[in-house]
This record gives structure tokens, C-alpha cells and sequence, in this order.
């Protein structure tokens, strides 16, 4: 099987991509988002806070899986969010990380958590997802290449964004 991606680009990266593709840009140079930002700090004390019980913060590549678990013999990938708002981008971003290890001969699933809602979202690689990431992976590999960023769009993310200062100021 034959892989796109470029072992730099990181789940947050996918992520990223889901929702603005000049967060992709700032990202891919090391530009930081502003860290007082609201919804970054309530995103990490709701990861810190939830299932206290597993090791959180797994290092697995250019990853930082949130936690993984052994289930019926399967491995399970965990990854906790604030809310349910951006789970397209959520989504792609777990099925990196299932990507990723399937790469290095692990066969995992993947849930989505949402504490505050009490909500999960099972999470399954399929050939659909594949196909998607490598395309996103491209993408990416293009933008990050680019001189420039991508021009402004505005978005429904934009209002709470960490990186607005860069974009609207």
C-alpha cells in the first residue's frame, strides 16, 4: 500500500484543515495561536479533567493521541473534544491517527468524546477515509509550500478563532 502523507503533518494539522486552510498555513510555519484564547484553555482543562483515569497525551509520531485503550482485544484511540460544533474536522482528525497506525501494522478504532454533552462518535478507517486523507494531505503539503497564505474567507469559526489576530486585526 502506498502512502501520501508526509510524516509532518500532525492530527491538529487535519484538523486545522477542516476548518481554515490559513490556520493550515500559519501552523505549518511554527506561527503559534494566541494561548490566553478562551476555548483553548477550556478545550485543555476539559482534556485534563476528563477520564482521569487514563494516561492522556500520548506521543505517537508528529501526533499527541489523547489517550488509547484495549477493548475486546482492539485498540481504541480516544480523543476528547469541547463539543460536537467541529466534528467533520474531529473526525478526520481521528481517522489520522488510526492512518498513522495502521501504517506501523496496528489494527485500531477510534470514539470521539464529548464530556459536556455526553456524547460519543465511533470512529472506523474505512477506504473512504483513506482516500480523503490522502487528498487532504496533498493539500496540505501545497498550502504549506505556498509563499503566501491563503487568501481570507470568512467562517462560522472566525468569531472564536485563536488565530484572528492574524486574520482580522
Amino acid at each position: 500500500m502506498e502512502f501520501s502523507e508526509k510524516s509532518a503533518i500532525g492530527g491538529t494539522l487535519l484538523w486545522y484543515y477542516s476548518i481554515c486552510r490559513r490556520e493550515v498555513w500559519l501552523m505549518a510555519r511554527k506561527i503559534v495561536p494566541e494561548e490566553r484564547n478562551e476555548d483553548i484553555a477550556i478545550g485543555s482543562l476539559i482534556d485534563q479533567n476528563s477520564y482521569s483515569r487514563e494516561k492522556h497525551q500520548i506521543s505517537f509520531r508528529d501526533n499527541k493521541i489523547d489517550f488509547l485503550q484495549q477493548k475486546d482485544g482492539m485498540l481504541v484511540v480516544s480523543e476528547i473534544k469541547k463539543s460536537s460544533r467541529a466534528e467533520k474536522a474531529s473526525m478526520l482528525q481521528l481517522a489520522h491517527y488510526l492512518y498513522e497506525l495502521e501504517k506501523e501494522g496496528f489494527a485500531a478504532s477510534g470514539v470521539l468524546l464529548y464530556p459536556k454533552e455526553k456524547k460519543r462518535t465511533e470512529v472506523v478507517l474505512t477506504d473512504a477515509l483513506r482516500r480523503q486523507l490522502d487528498a487532504a494531505y496533498a493539500e496540505i503539503e501545497k498550502i504549506s509550500a505556498s509563499e503566501t497564505p491563503p487568501s481570507l474567507t470568512k467562517c462560522k469559526y472566525c468569531a472564536k478563532c485563536a488565530y484572528g489576530e492574524y486574520c482580522w486585526s
